[in-house]
């Protein structure tokens, strides 16, 4: 199965467009790793037409926060529709679980302690200030902790979440996580 990761920087809040909808916002970077290719990347809006076919090819997405966030956010700059696409949306997994909604910092930090180096926020005022090149460097951060949670509940059915001094884990059931798609996907982009 084909699976990407991914993760989207913006380069404003909620509050700078009056609006709690994601696809109000706007992308300053998204960070790709492709399983297929043991792959990198990171595309301004500029390079979307190099983002499209790569999200085309996948079977599944794998994010964090993707479903309510990432992926709302991304289809708006999107030809076609990518929530036709499989996701696998690892805080929706965790509050199914646990009950509760809690931060990929929060995961990081309990299952292989140690927390994220900066948060959304750091993110858009480098992209503000220029700094470009911190904020891929971030986003890519994020990308690889999804990737390390995503196959650390894969091989041990669990994760764990730190809250104050206190961690817990939560199981999860990652049963049909790698289920292919039932589907093919139409590709929007590319020629036929």
């Amino acid at each position: 199965m084909r699976k990407i990761v991914f993760d989207i920087e913006t380069s404003n809040i909620f509050q700078d467009v009056g609006s709690n909808n994601p696809a109000d916002l706007s992308i300053s970077i998204v960070g790709v790793y492709e399983y297929e290719n043991d792959k990198y990347s990171t595309f301004t809006q500029e390079e979307f037409g190099k983002l499209w076919p790569i999200l085309e090819n996948a079977d599944m997405f794998i994010t964090f926060n993707g479903d309510h966030f990432d992926i709302p956010l991304l289809n708006k700059y999107y030809p076609g529709d990518l929530l036709k696409i499989k996701s696998l949306d690892l805080l929706k997994e965790m509050h199914k679980s646990a009950g509760r909604r809690m931060k990929l910092d929060q995961i990081a930090e309990g299952t292989f302690g140690k927390p994220k180096g900066g948060n959304g926020l750091d993110a858009i005022k480098w992209w503000k200030n220029g700094e470009v090149d911190k904020v891929k460097k971030y986003c890519l951060e994020d990308v690889r902790i999804t990737k390390d949670v995503y196959e650390y509940a894969l091989k041990e059915g669990k994760l764990i979440f730190k809250e104050g001094p206190n961690l817990n884990e939560v199981k999860l059931d990652t049963s049909d996580w790698e289920t292919p798609p039932t589907s093919s996907v139409l590709n929007y982009t590319l020629p036929f």
